[in-house]
């Protein structure tokens, strides 16, 4: 009887992994619609009002992590709030782009795609604890907001390519990380943060992307 039951405890645990992997990737792929829309919608909001989009989008990420301790619920609705907020907010980058450049639009969304899949892939593939990385990644992070804030005030040759690389290769780790958080967690009740997390990955490498594939055209 032991041996049956220690035998069932490792099927059990692949399929609460299956169910949170397909759960958390359903409410990603929910998530990036909204934020279309979102970005649809706003394509003609003018890029003054962006930050007042940005912090409704803070708080409904941060209201989030608080819900989720007592209702799933109201954390998925945050989260589809957070990603029209995200699209509302980013909405004149990708409108500029679009007349600018469309083709740098796809092209960005095309290779986010095959970004995050093999990323991905490789962060829930790997045996390797990723978590001991994520302080580096999280420093590396603020390192690049800075560098962006002096690319604003003064001028540095290929100072927007510099940007770009190196903040797909720091969200290449966290891509890595989350995926790998995807695997390890077993607790349904955390697909809403961890999809958050994984939007979050998608959307900054569209973004970093989009900066490489549409300058490098102007």
């Amino acid at each position: 009887m032991f041996s049956g039951d220690a035998a069932l405890q490792p099927s059990l645990a692949r399929e609460d992994g299956a169910k949170l992997l397909g759960q958390t990737m359903g409410l990603v792929a929910i998530t990036a619609g909204l934020f279309a829309v979102g970005a649809y919608l706003g394509r003609n909001l003018s890029s003054n009002t962006t930050w007042l989009w940005f912090i409704a989008a803070f708080v409904c990420l941060v209201s989030m992590n608080f819900a989720s301790r007592t209702s799933e619920q109201l954390a998925v609705f945050l989260l589809f709030g957070f990603g029209v907020l995200m699209g509302l907010a980013v909405a004149p980058a990708i409108s500029y782009y679009a007349h600018a450049n469309p083709r740098a639009v796809w092209e960005s969304g095309g290779a986010t795609g095959l970004f995050i899949a093999g990323f991905g892939a490789a962060g829930y593939a790997t045996r390797r604890d990723l978590s001991a990385y994520v302080r580096y990644f999280f420093w590396a992070l603020v390192a690049l907001i800075v560098f962006g804030i002096v690319l604003i005030f003064v001028e540095i040759p290929h100072g927007s390519l510099i940007y770009s690389v190196l903040g797909l290769v720091i969200f290449a780790g966290f891509t890595m990380f989350d995926f790998q958080r995807l695997r390890k967690t077993k607790d349904i009740r955390t697909a809403p943060l961890l999809a958050a997390s994984i939007f979050l990955d998608i959307l900054n490498v569209f973004l970093f992307f989009l900066t490489l594939f549409g300058n490098g055209r102007e």
